[in-house]
C-alpha cells in the first residue's frame, strides 16, 4: 500500500508541473486553484491515461462504475487514490472511478451540454469557480450535497462551501482554501536589514518596500496588472465587494476605491513594481523572482507549488506569512480560485457518488492527502492543527520553505473571507476587465482610481446587458 501511495503522489506532483494552479485569474490558463474566469485548462491531453498512470483502486468485480469528468489530470489521480481508500473502508459498496480529462473549455462545455440534454451525463464533475454559476442557474441538474457534507461541516472553512452554495444547498465540494498569503525572500530582506516578521500591516509593507528599494535599488513587491489577487484581498479586507446582494454593481463603492488606491499608492511609492508578465504566475515572472528581482509576493497558498516546480534554487529562502492587514479589517485573508466537485442529479448512482465525493473532498483523510500530495491548504481545518501531518519533515513543501505554512494559516483560520460576487454571473467579466483595463490604467498609466472604476463599471454594465 505504501508503494501505491508513493506512485500516486509522484504522479500527482508531476502533473502539478503543468496544471496545479493555473495562471492566476486572468484567463490565460485554467485549473483548479488559479483561474477564476476561464482559460484553456493547462493540461489538454484529452482522455485520461494519455500522459499519466492510472491508480489501482482496489475494486472487486461487483464494484459500481462512476464516471468522473475533470480538466486536471492531478485531480483524476487524487480522486482515484481516494477511491482506493473508499473501497478499503467500504468493501460492500466499492466503486471504480472511470476518469475522463478534457481541456478547460471543452470539459465545461461538454459537461453543461450533457446535463442540459440528458445524454452521456457523468456521475461526478469538476467545475471551476469561474463557470460554476453556469451550472446552477435556474432549474439546474446538480445534486444537493448538503447532507453528505454534514458529518464534516464543523471543521470545514465555511467561506469555501459558500462558493458552491445556492439557496442554502451545497452543490460542489471544494478542493482547497486558497488563502491569500505573503511570501518573503528572507536573505534578500536580511541584506537590506528588514525583518519580514515585523511586517504586519499594509503600512508596514509599504515602509519595508520603500526601505528595501532605497537599500538595494531593486523591487520589493509586485504591482500586478494581469491578475487581481491583491485587489480581491484588499476589497475583502475593506469589507467590500464588486456586486451587492441585490445584483447592483458596486465597483465605485468606498471599499473598492480604497482597495485600488492602496495598490496605486504602493506602486507610486516604489514599494511595488511591475513584474514581467504582469503578475507572479507566469514563466517570465518565475525568472525574475528566481533572479532576486523581487523580495515579496502576495499570492494564494497554492503558489507554494510554483516555488518547488519553477524556482528550486530558492529552497530554504522563502518565508510564508499572513498577508498585510488593515487596522480593524473586515477579514484577514480571502480564498483565491477553486474547483467544486459536483454530482449529477440525473446519475443513477447519485447517492453513492455524493457520499464518495464528500469522503474524497471533505473528510480528514482526504484533506491530509490534499496537503501531503498537492501542497494545498485543506478545507478541513482539523488537519491544520495536526502537527504530525502539517510539520512532517518528509513533506517536500516543509523541506523547501523557510518556515511552515500552517504557522501562518492557523492564526487567521477564523478570518477567511468570501467575495460573494464570485458566485455571480458577473465574476468572469469583472476579472477580465480588471486584468486587461482597470489595473493597467491605474498602476501603469496613473489614472485616477475613481475614474478608472467608473469606466470599469460602465463597461461591465454594458457587457452584462448584451
Amino acid at each position: 500500500m505504501k508503494n501505491r501511495f508513493k506512485i500516486a503522489a509522484t504522479a500527482a506532483l508531476a502533473a502539478m508541473l503543468l496544471v496545479a494552479c493555473g495562471n492566476g485569474d486572468n484567463g490565460n490558463g485554467g485549473n483548479d486553484a488559479g483561474t477564476d474566469n476561464g482559460g484553456n485548462g493547462g493540461d489538454t491531453s484529452g482522455l485520461i491515461g494519455g500522459d499519466r498512470d492510472e491508480v489501482d483502486q482496489g475494486a472487486g468485480d461487483d464494484a459500481t462504475v462512476l464516471q468522473f469528468l475533470t480538466f486536471v489530470g492531478m485531480h483524476a489521480t487524487f480522486m482515484e487514490e481516494m477511491a482506493y481508500h473508499w473501497n478499503e473502508l467500504n468493501p460492500d459498496r466499492q466503486i471504480i472511478l472511470e476518469s475522463r480529462q478534457l481541456g478547460w473549455a471543452d470539459m465545461h462545455t461538454d459537461a453543461l451540454l450533457a446535463i442540459e440534454t440528458g445524454i452521456d451525463i457523468p456521475d461526478i464533475i469538476d467545475i471551476e469557480i469561474g463557470r460554476f454559476s453556469d451550472f446552477v442557474r435556474g432549474a439546474h441538474g446538480l445534486y444537493d450535497l448538503t447532507p453528505y457534507a454534514a458529518p464534516f461541516r464543523a471543521d470545514l472553512v465555511e467561506a469555501r462551501l459558500e462558493l458552491y452554495t445556492r439557496n442554502g444547498q451545497l452543490f460542489g465540494a471544494p478542493t482547497h482554501v486558497g488563502a491569500t498569503l505573503a511570501f518573503y525572500n528572507v536573505p534578500l530582506l536580511e541584506e537590506a536589514d528588514i525583518d519580514w516578521q515585523s511586517i504586519a500591516t499594509w503600512d508596514d509593507f509599504e515602509a519595508a518596500g520603500i526601505a528595501f528599494a532605497e537599500a538595494t535599488g531593486n523591487c520589493f513587491g509586485t504591482a500586478d496588472t494581469s491578475a487581481s489577487w491583491q485587489t480581491h484581498l484588499l476589497v475583502a479586507q475593506h469589507g467590500g465587494d464588486y456586486v451587492a446582494a441585490d445584483g447592483t454593481l458596486t465597483m465605485t463603492s468606498d471599499a473598492v476605491v480604497a482597495a485600488v488606491e492602496t495598490q496605486q499608492r504602493l506602486a507610486a511609492s516604489g514599494a511595488q513594481c511591475p513584474i514581467p508578465g504582469g503578475q507572479p504566475d507566469n514563466t517570465e515572472a518565475f525568472g525574475a523572482i528566481n533572479n532576486g528581482d523581487f523580495a515579496a509576493l502576495i499570492m494564494p497558498m497554492w503558489y507554494m507549488s510554483r516555488f518547488l516546480d519553477q524556482m528550486p534554487e530558492l529552497s530554504g529562502q522563502i518565508a510564508i506569512a499572513a498577508p498585510p492587514q488593515l487596522p480593524n479589517g473586515a477579514v484577514a485573508t480571502v480564498g483565491g480560485g477553486g474547483t467544486g466537485t459536483a454530482v449529477s442529479a440525473a446519475s443513477e448512482h447519485r447517492e453513492l457518488a455524493a457520499e464518495f465525493v464528500a469522503f474524497a473532498k471533505l473528510s480528514p483523510l482526504a484533506n491530509v492527502r490534499v496537503w501531503e500530495v498537492l501542497g494545498f491548504d485543506p478545507v478541513n481545518t482539523a488537519v491544520w492543527t495536526d502537527t504530525a501531518v502539517t510539520h512532517n519533515p518528509d513533506i517536500v513543501f516543509n523541506q523547501y520553505f523557510y518556515n511552515n505554512a500552517f504557522d501562518a494559516l492557523n492564526p487567521i483560520a477564523d478570518s477567511i473571507g468570501l467575495l460573494e460576487s464570485q458566485k455571480s454571473d458577473a465574476w468572469p467579466i469583472i476579472n477580465q476587465l480588471f486584468t486587461t483595463e482597470t489595473l493597467i490604467n491605474v498602476l501603469e498609466d496613473g489614472m485616477d482610481v475613481r475614474a478608472a472604476l467608473e469606466q470599469t463599471q460602465g463597461d461591465l454594465d454594458n457587457q452584462l446587458r448584451n
